[in-house]
């Protein structure tokens, strides 16, 4: 992001390509895996002009730390917009310092602690995000006496289920 400090657009351009997983490949399109986003899509989403995208993919080619992070990222399919459909819980957990280490140890280790099964995790980097969250995919129902508990813990700002 401080390679884009003179720009906010181009930073929402690198947000987005980071959030989504999307990949800039050696034309400088923007692709997920094989597949290519076209460039007018990405500005509409983040709501710039398309050049915004285009100027910050070919910064990204032209810098070689960019190019071996944009060129190797990847996505990850995420379980938490379909877990009502799956019949799995949903666990968000707001925090009040993101950069607190073992945040996801703890929460993880009190699920564990009750017998219950997680499917996925998923954190939110403090990086690119400002207020970033845990999402925690679950097998079984966490019990209302469980979610006190991890609302009790100190660096819990709020805690929400879907």
């Amino acid at each position: 992001m401080e390679k884009f400090e003179g720009s906010p657009s181009q930073q929402e351009v690198i947000r987005l390509l980071l959030e989504r997983g999307f990949s800039v490949n050696d034309d400088g399109r923007v692709v997920s895996g094989g597949i290519e986003i076209p460039n007018t899509g990405i500005a509409r989403e983040i709501d710039v002009d398309r050049r915004v995208v285009d100027s910050t993919t070919t910064a990204i080619l032209e810098d070689e730390e960019l190019r071996r992070i944009f060129q190797n990222i990847s996505s990850i399919p995420s379980l938490m917009d379909l877990a009502p459909v799956l019949d799995l819980s949903a666990l968000t957990v707001e925090v009040n310092d993101a950069e607190r280490p073992g945040i996801v140890a703890e929460i993880t280790t009190h699920l564990a602690d009750r017998g219950i099964s997680i499917r996925q995790t998923i954190s939110e980097d403090p990086e690119f995000t400002d207020e970033p969250k845990l999402y925690v995919i679950t097998d079984d129902p966490i019990p209302g006496d469980l979610l006190n508990e991890l609302s009790a813990l100190d660096f819990v700002r709020r805690i929400s289920l879907a």
